[in-house]
């Protein structure tokens, strides 16, 4: 099935430069840091109090909505970085959750209570998982890191559970949500890029580039990512505008899967060219940010690309990587191009989409907590 490409704006001179604070650099916001905030006394205090309500009402971790985890001065901290992630640079790096005073139980209870006062959170794959752990999986004992087949392209999902670096992507959901909750011993740098500013640098240096990457380029659908769905690939641009702003849903990884597949055009030398440009100007362009454990990573999707540096954990010293991570529908996204339903289910702003529909249920969130 193919989405309906965005209309190209005749010639490609016809585009202009996008504006605005979404369009930032990575050597300027590493000088400032004005995209972190740090939780103050009072607003620790306050998860504190949360965290005890929903312990005494009886509560699973993730078993509770926004009015079971109240918040004063915190949600209005929360609602000032939702309004960010929407209107302003599309990400904010929330710091200062004491991650020494908690267990993990804890901390999952107190990351799902503040992701629920900013959206609902999505299924993340096609076997309900609803809070992932980024974590090295290739060494668990439960092998729950599937092997890449020989001759096969590594899958997105195997490339994250893994110590490897990751590439420039972004993630099905408005808002990816990221708890750090321990360290490697070494690596494991968050790497954060302005989509807005890769399409104007795109648009300055090759706009014939920038007209391939808003045509269709074909992307598969992993079964374990995608289990409901009959269709192995489908078509989309890399860019798309709408309402004069722009959204990006991209991972080079599904783009190459999609090559595995009979039928799929090829990719030309050209769309590969763009695809490559696309990636140097994210590296030049970009904001490196190693995590602090209790930072809370909070991007989106739309307008900034993630990767990563690939790790080393030292399991005689404790230092390994774990990072909890919730996807998330917002009340405030915008509405996307036309033919983005084919992935997101939904192309309305605020509407409940993006994640994974369940193959049992048909649903993209757990019932308990679609209204919740």
């Amino acid at each position: 099935m193919s989405a309906t490409a965005m209309p190209a704006a005749g010639s490609p001179t016809a585009r202009t430069p996008l504006a605005g604070p979404a369009a930032w650099y990575g050597a300027e916001l590493d000088r400032s840091g004005a995209w972190i905030r740090t939780l103050d006394d009072a607003q620790r205090r306050e998860i504190d109090a949360a965290l005890a309500h929903v312990k005494r009402q009886g509560f699973s971790p993730l078993g509770f909505g926004r009015a079971d985890f109240p918040l004063h001065s915190t949600a209005d901290l929360l609602a000032a970085i939702a309004a960010e992630l929407e209107d302003g640079r599309g990400m904010v790096r929330l710091r200062g959750v004491p991650v020494d005073r908690y267990s993990e139980d804890d901390l999952r209870t107190i990351f799902w209570g503040l992701g629920r006062h900013l959206g609902t959170a999505v299924y993340q794959n096609a076997t309900g998982e609803i809070m992932g752990e980024v974590r090295d999986e290739t060494r668990l004992a439960q092998q729950s890191f599937t092997p890449v087949e020989a001759g096969k392209v590594a899958s997105s999902r195997a490339r994250s559970r893994s110590t490897g670096p990751l590439r420039w992507h972004t993630d099905r959901c408005d808002v990816i949500a990221l708890m750090c909750v321990s360290n490697a011993q070494a690596g494991g740098v968050s790497k954060l890029a302005s989509i807005v500013t890769i399409y104007n640098e795109i648009l300055r240096r090759r706009p014939d580039l920038l007209e391939l990457l808003c045509q269709d380029y074909w992307r598969a659908r992993p079964a374990d990512e995608d289990g409901l769905s009959p269709d192995k690939v489908f078509a989309m641009p890399v860019f798309g505008l709408r309402d004069g702003r722009i959204t990006s849903q991209y991972s080079r990884t599904y783009v190459e899967q999609a090559q595995e597949v009979a039928g799929v055009p090829r990719l030309t030398a050209a769309q590969n060219e763009a695809l490559d440009m696309l990636a140097a100007v994210a590296e030049e362009v970009c904001l490196h940010s190693p995590f602090v454990p209790g930072d809370i990573q909070l991007l989106n999707n739309h307008v900034v690309y993630h990767g990563r540096t690939a790790y080393e954990d030292n399991t005689t010293t404790h230092q390994e990587r774990l990072l909890l991570r919730l996807w998330l529908a917002v009340p405030n996204s915008r509405r996307l191009p036309e033919g983005f339903e084919t992935l997101w289910g939904s192309a309305a702003p605020g509407a409940l989409r993006g994640g994974v529909v369940q193959p049992g249920t048909g649903s993209r969130v757990p019932v308990e907590t679609a209204s919740a």
